[in-house]
């Protein structure tokens, strides 16, 4: 791989590039799904192949193969110079030369940290453990499906530049998840642990799995759906709102995470979910929330989906302060629009495969933990509604407009968890939302959370991202239907 890798820059080189950049990546993926007691899906997938990236005449070229052969790299190679040359003919509608700033030269290697290789355990017993947390919730009267998934990944790659950097990363993932839906006259209630939308991810070995509590969390899962359809709806109004540590990972992924990427934010990126309201004035100045809310994007931290050693640029990972005690602070960056700044990239870029180029990216974005127990949190709001668990989202294309809706709600009265209440949902603007908040839990609430389905760029690319989050309090947020 080191050869093709030195043989693709050479070629790129000796056409005329001024730089040049080589990835070869290797996945290796198994999910599996268990619905009503039988396996309904059952797939492992391979895929390799290369990517490369070329500057010529001060414009970008890309092109990838999945055919690692000598002489197939060096025609991709060529490939991406002549798209580079046609790039250059129309630079001022690019946005000109680009200018990736001083070089970057890392060698070295990374591995995410496991205890158990997740694809030396045998299928019979990851299997089993799905069918028996499935079938412990289908125990429960009242639920028509009981399903329960799980993910695995591993990423090989190689990184080269012809600035000199050769990196090695070995990234892997395990996850699963569990659903169970009820079924009434009139309505369906789906309830999730430990989140929604199939999984919870980590970058993780499958003790991380083995560790989620599958079996010991289906009986309540399931009737905790049950219960959703006699619940009363959610009420409309004003009031406070403590979020779940679950559903504000969602929270800081739409208002947060994406308006922080630095090519939405100079329409770079558009088309796909829109810009940002975070124009570049606002850095260092503007008030994004409370004196409370501090806000990190750390490619550093244990177990977080979005961490790594190097970015798909070969940048270290780091950790830096988006919004510090509520001031817009700085955004996430790759090494050409950071040079527009006068500064370093952070470490954001990463591709969804060798045949897709790399975009800024979430990596780990996190809302700092504060000093609550939840249970003190509960007990000081006199009343208000606990959410948890994402079920709806909706956000403008500036990410300052949203409505979200939970899986799960509960009236506060009296400092206590009254009544469980259904479809919940939220609104307000991102800004206003941040400002309100007045309290958060502390660490011993805070959870890294995986976002394994992030989409953007055309063609579309899925990243998987990470947030640690805790749950927090919010004044005056407008719930249920604006009447």
């Amino acid at each position: 791989m080191k050869d093709l890798a030195t043989r693709a820059l050479n070629i790129a080189q000796l056409k005329g590039a001024t730089y040049a950049d080589v990835r070869i990546v290797d996945v290796l993926s198994q999910n599996i799904v268990v619905k009503n007691g039988v396996v309904e899906g059952l797939s492992q997938d391979t895929h390799q192949g290369v990517g490369l990236r070329v500057i010529v005449d001060g414009a970008w070229g890309f092109a990838s193969s999945s055919r690692l052969e000598v002489q197939e790299v060096e025609q991709q190679a060529a490939r991406a110079v002549s798209i580079a040359k046609a790039s250059a003919l129309v630079k001022p509608a690019l946005g000109g030369e680009v200018n990736l700033g001083p070089p970057e030269v890392h060698r070295g290697s990374y591995r995410t940290p496991v205890l158990i290789d997740p694809f030396r355990v045998a299928l019979e017993e990851k299997i089993d453990l799905l069918l028996r947390a499935a079938q412990a919730m289908q125990r429960v009267r009242g639920i028509t499906v009981a399903e329960a998934g799980m993910t695995l990944l591993r990423k090989r790659q190689l990184f080269a530049s012809s600035e000199g950097s050769l990196i090695e990363q070995e990234i892997i993932e395990s996850g699963a998840g569990l659903e169970a839906t009820a079924v009434g006259q009139d309505e369906v209630q789906t309830r999730s642990y430990p989140n929604s939308f199939g999984r919870h991810m980590a970058a993780a070995g499958y003790e991380f799995v083995r560790d989620m509590g599958l079996t010991e969390s289906a009986l309540k899962t399931a009737e905790e759906a049950v219960a959703l359809l006699s619940a009363a709806p959610c009420p409309s109004g004003v009031t406070t709102i403590i979020l779940g540590s679950a559903q504000l990972a969602l929270q800081i992924h739409e208002s947060c995470g994406h308006a922080i990427e630095l090519d939405r934010v100079l329409g770079m990126e558009a088309s796909y979910a829109g810009t940002s309201f975070l124009t570049p004035e606002k850095r260092g100045t503007f008030r994004y929330g409370s004196e409370l809310v501090n806000i990190t994007a750390d490619a550093t931290l244990p177990n977080g989906l979005g961490s790594f050693g190097y970015d798909d640029e070969g940048v270290p990972a780091q950790r830096v302060s988006i919004v510090v005690d509520g001031l817009f602070m700085n955004y996430l960056s790759s090494r050409e629009t950071a040079s527009g700044f006068g500064q370093r990239s952070n470490g954001s870029m990463r591709a969804d495969g060798w045949n897709r180029i790399p975009l800024i990216r979430m990596t780990n974005i996190n809302l700092e933990p504060g000093t609550w127990t939840l249970e003190d949190l509960i007990a000081d709001t006199d009343a208000g509604i606990y959410m948890e668990t994402n079920k709806s989202w909706s956000i403008d294309d500036k990410r300052l407009n949203f409505q979200f809706g939970t899986e799960t709600a509960y009236q506060i009265q009296r400092g206590k968890l009254g009544p469980l209440i259904k479809n919940a949902t939220y609104t307000g603007m991102t800004p206003q939302f941040w400002g309100s908040c007045d309290a958060i839990c502390n660490r011993e609430h805070w959870v890294m959370w995986g976002t394994p389905n992030c989409g953007k760029g055309q063609p579309s690319q899925t990243a998987h991202v990470g947030h640690g989050t805790a749950p927090a309090r919010f004044r005056n947020v407008q719930v249920g239907v604006i009447r």
